[in-house]
């Protein structure tokens, strides 16, 4: 009889353990998700900031259409993009184009001076720190929700509770060589 009550209480225990560990899965899974959220909004911000840093740089730089075409151009596609991957690599895209753009007023003493091309910059600055921070917490979000669903028990867990591996907030390396390539400048 006892016997039965010491398989009974390991059962129950097991189960609970289980319970337990599902419980932080979906926990870690909210986390991920109200840290992509995070990122999100931040992105929408520098989004919503690109029209009027090209209008301003219009006014002063009207020659340089195709600047101004691919930073536009760079900002739909950011915009239109979704998940962690094609927004990673649309705002890298972009953060590509914005960087040409900011080069080319160098070549625009008026422009380096105009107040309001000053403050779009600083704004733009601001939230460049606040998406590289929001990048930061996602990016452990999911480093640990990945962990815990790879990592013993929670890997028999896991595909139960339909868990799958969460892509990081990076930079495909598709697009790093237009990153990292020096913006042209032309006087």
């Amino acid at each position: 009889m006892s016997a039965i009550f010491i398989l009974i209480a390991i059962l129950v225990t097991m189960v609970l353990i289980m319970v337990g560990i599902y419980n932080r899965m979906v926990s870690l899974n909210q986390r991920c998700d109200q840290a992509f959220a995070d990122v999100d909004v931040q992105l929408r911000q520098r989004q919503d900031l690109v029209p009027n840093l090209v209008e301003t740089v219009k006014g002063y730089a009207k020659h340089e259409k195709e600047t101004l075409d691919a930073v536009i151009k760079a900002r739909q596609q950011a915009v239109a993009a979704n998940g962690p991957a094609e927004q990673s690599a649309a705002e890298g895209m972009l953060g590509a184009a914005l960087g040409k753009l900011f080069a080319l007023a160098e070549a625009y003493p008026d422009l380096k001076a105009n107040t309001n091309f000053l403050e779009l910059q600083r704004e733009l600055s601001d939230i460049e720190n606040k998406i590289a921070a929001a990048r930061r917490f996602f990016n452990n979000s999911v480093q640990e929700y990945n962990t815990v669903i790879k990592q013993i028990p929670g890997n028999f867990i896991a595909p139960m509770g339909n868990f799958t591996e969460r892509d990081f907030f990076e930079i495909p390396e598709a697009s790093r060589p237009e990153l990292e390539k020096a913006p042209d400048v032309s006087f």
